[in-house]
């Protein structure tokens, strides 16, 4: 699990979708009408792997708002399995994040940080979007850095580099917690922030939503609950 003193640490920032939200039941509840409607069934986990493929690609490419990242990932999804999506549902798709619902142990989690860390989000979204997330979430973030802000993606270095100019706090007492090992592990240790994997995904096969990736993170959980108990014990 972790052996880290986190008296050592005065803000914690965290990637939101993935770790707070559950965005892959938010991302399946949202394609299977789609499916449906062009009759293009697919597992779940084969579903999520192609959305991961092109979300990535589309988000290191030139910047576009989530919400055509989003439609983008959707008509990607729709060439491999043979279809086209109409205006409307790339539109609905381009949307749905205000749908995806929180993890349920995510508001009381961030409820018991708060009282004892600076919190912030560094995430890959746009400020509608999040803040519509944000309600489900039920604390005031103290900082709050979107992909539209920085106008680009994680795992981009300058992301953090972005959070870093406007967290009033010194790198190293910063420590990142995140669920993807792709857009937030890499770039993260590569910066030399301390990290905590939130690992939703244990015991499950893949990447899910988000591409593989290798990093060592300094420690991990399985919830937000448990890493809640030993940052705040």
């Amino acid at each position: 699990m972790a052996d880290l003193d986190f008296r050592a640490f005065d803000a914690l920032t965290f990637d939101c979708y993935g770790t707070m939200i559950d965005w892959e039941s938010g991302i399946l509840a949202a394609l299977r009408p789609v499916l449906e409607a062009h009759g293009a069934s697919r597992d779940d986990e084969e579903l999520l792997e192609r959305f991961a493929h092109h979300e990535a690609a589309l988000e290191a490419g030139p910047y576009l708002r989530y919400r055509q990242v989003l439609a983008g990932a959707l008509r990607g999804i729709g060439t491999d399995l043979g279809f086209e999506p109409t205006a409307a549902e790339q539109e609905a798709f381009g949307g749905s994040v205000v749908d995806w619902p929180a993890f349920a142990d995510s508001p009381a989690a961030l409820a018991a940080l708060e009282e004892r860390f600076k919190l912030g989000v560094i995430t890959n979204c746009d400020d509608d979007l999040f803040a519509a997330s944000n309600a489900k979430l039920g604390v005031d973030f103290d900082h709050v850095i979107t992909a539209q802000q920085a106008e680009g993606y994680k795992p981009r270095i300058e992301n953090f580099e972005f959070a870093f100019a406007r967290i009033d706090v010194p790198r190293e007492r910063i420590l990142h917690v995140a669920q993807s090992l792709f857009h937030d592990h890499v770039p993260a240790k590569a910066l030399g922030l301390t990290t905590v994997w939130i690992d939703r995904r244990a015991g499950r096969a893949g990447g899910g939503a988000t591409p593989p990736a290798a990093a060592v993170p300094d420690a991990t959980f399985p919830d937000l609950a448990r890493f809640a108990q030993a940052a705040t014990a």
